[in-house]
């Protein structure tokens, strides 16, 4: 029966005679593009995420198909949990013009290429196909239609831009092979594969960058970079739901930006409380099977195992998603297994054995048992809550790795990790200095995890504050 007078159950909208009143009419209208937006900047964050990854290598010089940035990173290498485990080389590949090819050699590599949305394309190295024994990686541009070459693991993007990322593990904390292995990479068109040009390698280990898109997040500019990408790439039918949304709100491939002082309105608070929904399930999800352990706060940062696109039966994940994207960037398969191999695994923690939030005005101490169940290695990386990225403080310094500052540590007594503004007497080798005023959380990273990592007969400590 429709309404004469009065709200409709469940709302306060007010009808007469079955029709809107006139401020019933604008403000549901105005509503619904706000539910609207909300909707799509969450779905289209991991896109303009990824264009702050391609734009941070153009500020320091390194334009799209141009070169492969080399770093052995550390906090002044501002991205999603970036770490300092292992060096990148990562580079913005635009298939545009053809099909390109990686040619990575055998030996320590975990890579991947992700699309413009951070879509996987396909993985190399350890986890891919070529299982570290090296190979030739092709990138096929959107409906490619022609001849593919045999001899190739071939991944198809949706995008023409996609992100090319690889990191080369530090062997006995050789940093500096490792470096030597990321400039054995080559990349090159395919058209040109029987006298191929590589890309050169541009070593960026000591140069200040921002691969983030903390500048745009919770402003008009999340917007501007969105109609960017919207403009530039080609339609992917499965989004095209998505598209509609954007089309509601004035967002159109080939027409300009809205100037609509509404509907921007609505684009600027929608980004604001878009960006601010992620952190909750980032940093206080209400997930139960994020836990590993019933007793501990460490909890799993990718909620659905070996899906790079969080599907399940039940359809695409929207937690596990909003989560990951919010605090990490790239998706691949590899990286979200729960089971023994050659991957890696990433625990997070954001509270103290008390269930308080970290805060990096008090010290912490953290006890791990040895040995931590890896067949490669280990790390403990503190991040900054409100950029996602390494803690910055003047010690420089943001991870504890079994490598490097943890390499003498007794193999079969548990180990004692100290975090806060000041170091404890006789552990700075194993303190990282926090920031009063800063909340921070911590990445748990076990490369190669075996067994004991996932059937629970292994376990972390909490932190615990001491004083």
């Amino acid at each position: 029966m429709s309404p004469t007078s009065g709200s409709t159950a469940g709302n306060s909208y007010a009808f007469h005679l079955g029709y809107p009143t006139l401020e019933t009419s604008q403000r549901a209208r105005g509503e619904a593009d706000f539910q609207r937006a909300i909707t799509a900047y969450r779905f289209w964050y991991p896109a303009v995420s990824m264009e702050g990854i391609f734009n941070g290598n153009r500020l320091i010089g390194i334009n799209d198909n141009e070169g492969v940035g080399i770093a052995a990173c550390g906090p002044r290498q501002v991205g999603f949990t970036l770490n300092s485990d292992t060096p990148y080389g990562s580079a913005t590949l635009d298939v545009a013009k053809g099909p390109l090819v990686i040619e990575l050699p055998a030996g320590p590599y975990i890579g991947l290429v992700d699309d413009h949305y951070q879509g996987w394309v396909l993985d190399m190295g350890l986890p891919g196909p070529d299982a570290g024994k090296g190979g030739k990686h092709l990138v096929l541009p959107p409906n490619h239609s022609g001849d593919v070459p045999r001899d190739y693991h071939v991944g198809r993007s949706k995008s023409l831009k996609n992100l090319l990322a690889v990191r080369a593990l530090p062997v006995g904390g050789n940093v500096a092979g490792a470096m030597d292995a990321l400039r054995a990479l080559k990349v090159y068109p395919l058209a040109a594969a029987a006298s191929p040009r590589p890309l050169p390698t541009i070593d960026t280990s000591q140069k200040a960058m921002d691969s983030s898109c903390l500048a745009w997040e919770a402003n008009l500019n999340f917007w501007n970079k969105l109609h960017g990408i919207i403009n530039s790439e080609p339609l992917v039918p499965s989004f095209l739901p998505m598209y509609g949304l954007l089309a509601a709100l004035g967002i159109e491939k080939g027409k300009p930006f809205p100037n609509d002082a509404r509907i921007q309105g609505i684009l600027l608070r929608a980004a604001q409380a878009g960006r601010d929904q992620l952190l909750v399930s980032a940093f206080d999800s209400a997930r139960p099977d994020k836990g590993n352990w019933p007793d501990r706060k460490w909890e799993w940062v990718g909620l659905v195992p070996e899906s790079a696109q969080f599907e399940t039966p039940a359809g695409i994940d929207l937690e596990a998603r909003d989560r990951w994207f919010a605090q990490a960037i790239v998706t691949s398969p590899a990286m979200f297994r729960r089971s023994a191999g050659a991957g890696s695994l990433y625990w997070m923690s954001a509270r103290d054995r008390s269930g308080a939030f970290l805060d990096g005005g008090k010290s912490y101490k953290l006890s791990l048992p040895q040995p931590v169940p890896g067949k490669l290695f280990w790390s403990v990386t503190l991040y900054d809550t409100a950029t996602r990225s390494q803690v910055q403080t003047d010690q420089d310094k943001a991870a504890l790795r079994s490598m490097f500052e943890l390499k003498d540590v007794s193999g079969s007594q548990p180990v004692e990790l100290y975090f806060g503004p000041n170091a404890p007497s006789n552990a700075a080798q194993r303190w990282i200095k926090t920031s009063p005023g800063k909340g921070w959380f911590a990445y748990f990273r076990i490369y190669g995890p075996e067994e004991a990592a996932f059937n629970k007969s292994w376990k972390p400590g909490d932190f615990e504050q001491f004083s």
